[in-house]
């Protein structure tokens, strides 16, 4: 039997897990990479040559860390959502990448999971949008 939830135990939902992704990616990983500097977002942009691309590892590995920690406060509070969900939902998508790409597996510690999980829930957000209790909402831009 289904439950039947109202729409705002639906939006508050939504709101809670957008604060729960978006403040946990932004602390768990998006801080610290941001405020690391250029030498590790060279490293962590050099992941891009599994994908055949070599060149401006400094760049890649800053729009990294912008992903992980702006665009995950903008989906924390709802803001410009869905494009801010895309920029994760490839930063992910990398992630995850990386992780198979080295053998550590789908699943444990170490292993592709938790970037697949967080894009899955990104991945969501680009889908549904950010639900009534957003900025995104309060400024009129969230469809229905």
């Amino acid at each position: 039997m289904l439950i039947n939830l109202p729409a705002k135990l639906r939006d508050f939902g939504l709101l809670l897990l957008r604060l729960g992704a978006g403040l946990f990616m932004f602390i768990g990983h998006g801080w610290g990479k941001i405020v690391a500097g250029p030498e590790q977002w060279e490293g962590l942009g050099g992941t891009m040559e599994l994908i055949g691309i070599t060149f401006l590892p400094v760049f890649w590995g800053f729009m990294a860390a912008l992903a992980e920690s702006v665009a995950a406060v903008l989906l924390a509070v709802g803001f410009l959502t869905r494009t801010a969900a895309l920029l994760l939902i490839g930063t992910m998508g990398m992630a995850a990448f990386m992780h198979l790409s080295r053998g550590d597996g789908l699943f444990g510690q170490g292993s592709a999971e938790m970037a697949l999980l967080y894009g899955f829930i990104f991945l969501t957000f680009f889908i549904t949008g950010p639900g009534k209790y957003s900025v995104d909402a309060l400024m009129g831009n969230e469809r229905r």
